[in-house]
């Protein structure tokens, strides 16, 4: 039984850190102040023979990650593509945590079951995809990239007369797996958790903002026989870019293939009237992943998994055991769109969310930073030596730094005076065998006065290096 007074006492302890830890967030520095030996220390404490007390135990855990907490909620947080959760979804992530509610079947969280059949009606709206599609409630879009994936798998065999589910992958028939140059590497993990080697993948050419070149697509596409997977991106991880969808589904299709689209942040510019021209014709590919706690600023974690055949989606997902059981009147089983049973019901956030936002609401915030990028990028182009390496078309800004050009030492001692500065969480990366400094403006806590800011501290360290 619940002791109720140590339960709540310690709801109200962890409640106060948190409102705490929000209210003080913009005055924090940008990166953790503690390092792992430090943070070892205040958490490697005695694990003693008997339980203790739960309000001292979250005291001891709100002192232990003192200083360790990244700063994403915050907004001049701009390293990863990461959302800086929505209070609203914090609040109802706190509910799920206290109903806990095991989201596996109808029967064993019926509240839980019709969240996520309702919240996926809206995500499909939003995105302008097939209203019959089926929907997945999974971690984040890599294991969405690996349910879409493995649909794809078991159907592109199916459609030849090989029943996957019965014979498995040992004697089946090639499948020859098409991707960009530029795919993200949660697409190639996911690649291989699936059995394709990257040593038999088939790479298309693309262009300098990462765009899959249809010429060379179809080039591939005239050599190869049998099942056929597609891989397309909506949304580059550098430059925000997306693959010209209108042209390589059409073609892809003529071939049979199977069209996957791993559009982890970037499918949530099809929400936006402004932007829909990005992704034109996304809405014509088999399967998509997104990201609930990128754009949408769901709690970690939310990603969606959406496939076109709800029918070949559960095929595939689903899990039957005697004890698993149904009845006509039941409402959506979620264990039937992903690969595990017993799961945290993630509808609850996700539904709470959409409601605090509305459809307003998500389309203000993804134009806002977007116009916050373009504004970014805008500022630093007037300063000589600050090179703006993409097409700013989305929420990403590519960047480097040097008088004659990149220059890849000039770009590290930009980046390392930055975080030395401690006022904006940035980082480096690689893009065209040049350092980049790559900002991604997702929090949405970020308006143009928070870029106003960060340009001021590029543009202040650059002539300071100058």
């Amino acid at each position: 039984m619940t002791d109720l007074p140590d339960f709540e006492q310690s709801l109200m302890t962890a409640l106060r850190a948190a409102v705490e830890f929000r209210d003080d967030a913009p005055a924090n520095p940008a990166f953790p102040a503690s390092n792992a030996a430090e943070l070892r220390t205040r958490f490697d404490i005695p694990l003693e023979e008997n339980g203790r007390a739960g309000p001292a135990v979250i005291s001891d855990l709100i002192h232990a990650a003192e200083g360790g907490l990244a700063g994403n909620t915050q907004p001049n947080f701009y390293a990863w593509v990461q959302g800086s959760s929505h209070p609203t979804g914090v609040a109802a992530d706190l509910l799920t945590s206290a109903w806990g509610q095991n989201a596996g079947l109808y029967q064993t969280a019926p509240a839980a079951a019709i969240a996520e059949e309702v919240a996926s009606k809206w995500l499909l709206d939003l995105l302008h995809l097939p209203a019959t599609a089926s929907v997945a409630f999974t971690t984040g879009a890599t294991m969405a990239n690996f349910i879409g994936l493995a649909v794809a798998r078991s159907e592109v065999l199916r459609r030849i007369g090989y029943d996957l589910e019965m014979e498995g992958m040992v004697g089946a028939p090639q499948i020859t797996i098409i991707v960009g140059a530029e795919a993200h590497s949660t697409v190639m993990a996911d690649l291989r958790h699936l059995g394709f080697g990257t040593r038999h993948l088939v790479v298309i050419a693309s262009d300098s903002q990462g765009r899959m070149s249809v010429a060379d697509l179809a080039d591939q596409l005239a050599k190869i026989n049998g099942p056929v997977i597609l891989v397309a991106q909506a949304g580059h991880i550098n430059s925000g870019s997306f693959d010209p969808f209108d042209e390589i589904i059409p073609l892809a299709h003529k071939h049979g293939a199977w069209v996957h689209v791993d559009g982890a942040f970037g499918l949530w510019a099809n929400a936006v009237e402004p932007l829909r021209h990005l992704s034109q014709g996304v809405e014509l590919a088999d399967s998509w992943s997104v990201d609930g706690h990128k754009w949408l600023q769901v709690p970690y974690d939310a990603g969606f998994g959406i496939v076109r055949d709800a029918e070949a989606h559960k095929r595939v997902m689903s899990i039957t055991a005697s004890y698993l059981t149904a009845s006509a009147d039941d409402g959506r089983s979620p264990s039937a769109y992903v690969p595990e049973l017993s799961r945290r019901a993630r509808g609850f956030a996700v539904w709470a969310t959409l409601q605090a936002l509305g459809r307003q609401g998500v389309r203000d915030m993804v134009l806002g930073h977007c116009q916050c990028a373009k504004h970014l990028a805008a500022r630093l182009n007037e300063v000589p030596g600050i090179h703006v390496l993409n097409d700013v078309v989305l929420n990403q800004v590519a960047l480097a730094f040097g008088h004659k050009g990149p220059d890849d030492k000039a770009t590290k001692n930009i980046i390392d005076h930055l975080q030395a500065e401690n006022l904006h969480f940035v980082l480096g990366a690689s893009w065209h065998s040049h350092v980049i400094l790559r900002i991604s403006i997702i929090s949405m806590l970020t308006k143009i006065v928070d870029i106003d800011s960060l340009a001021d501290a590029i543009i202040r360290a650059w002539r300071g290096q100058s």
